[in-house]
């Protein structure tokens, strides 16, 4: 059994005069936030306003970079090459890191969005675009992605972390039931799946099978209807299986330190 354990959420996706999510709600249960850069949800101020809500709360801030694609929400696939991916992910990235570092923070972690994240599963050459991008921005800053992006990770000498994800799917071959809009969960049931996957390193899929999962980090997405409640009851459940919650850079700091 995993003894600490990462709770990421994607935040900061609201734009304009546009809201999704409840980050006010949200942000107290975390331990990493990946933050919308613009390019598919969020904007200047509320990239500034979010990056300053995680810092409150001592919050590890991360980069939700993604396709230009803001009518999209992120979420339909683009014919990008690795190259243009490349400069996708640092330009976002970059841009956040402008606001961490004027408020007295650092960036943490890059995690993609959405059909970007899907993408880069699906091809080693994209994998290998954000992971030298991540590793052009530093060499403490953290890739957070599926497990399978790891060896890309490696290649281009960047920390990593797994993740996985609880209030959503898996088919039978390890892919992710994507969602265009989220639906309402149960906090508890997921709070079960939280410390299931902690725990015996498996999630349920939709054909009522198991699927092995080793990961150092667990997602849910900021933009469920009652996304606080999910946060809570997870990091609750995880508390009371004896499971200590540590920031993504925290956990990479104890790998090191490990050799």
């Amino acid at each position: 059994m995993a003894e600490r354990i990462d709770l990421n959420a994607d935040m900061g996706e609201s734009y304009g005069r546009w809201t999704l999510g409840d980050d006010d709600a949200l942000m107290p249960f975390l331990t990493s936030a990946n933050i919308a850069c613009g390019f598919h949800g969020g904007d200047p101020h509320v990239m500034r306003r979010t990056v300053a809500l995680a810092l409150e709360h001592d919050v590890g801030v991360g980069a939700h970079v993604a396709f230009p694609d803001l009518i999209g929400f992120g979420r339909r696939r683009m014919a990008a090459t690795p190259e243009e991916i490349h400069d996708y992910v640092l330009y976002q990235a970059g841009a956040l890191r402008a606001f961490v570092e004027a408020s007295g923070g650092r960036l943490q972690h890059v995690k993609p969005h959405g059909a970007l994240y899907t993408a880069i599963v699906d091809s080693s050459e994209h994998a290998q675009a954000v992971a030298d991008a991540v590793a052009a921005l530093g060499p403490d800053v953290i890739l957070l992605m599926p497990p399978e992006v790891g060896p890309a990770a490696a290649r281009a000498n960047v920390p990593f972390v797994p993740e996985g994800y609880v209030d959503l799917d898996y088919d039978s071959s390890g892919k992710l039931v994507l969602e265009r809009v989220k639906q309402l969960r149960d906090p508890q049931v997921t709070a079960e799946r939280a410390v299931r996957l902690v725990r015996e390193s498996t999630v349920p899929t939709v054909d009522g099978g198991d699927l092995a999962l080793q990961v150092e980090s667990i997602c849910v997405h900021g933009d469920a209807p009652n996304a606080p409640q999910i946060a809570q009851a997870v990091r609750e459940a995880l508390g009371a299986a004896g499971v200590e919650l540590v920031p993504l850079a925290e956990l990479r700091a104890v790998a090191r330190a490990g050799g």
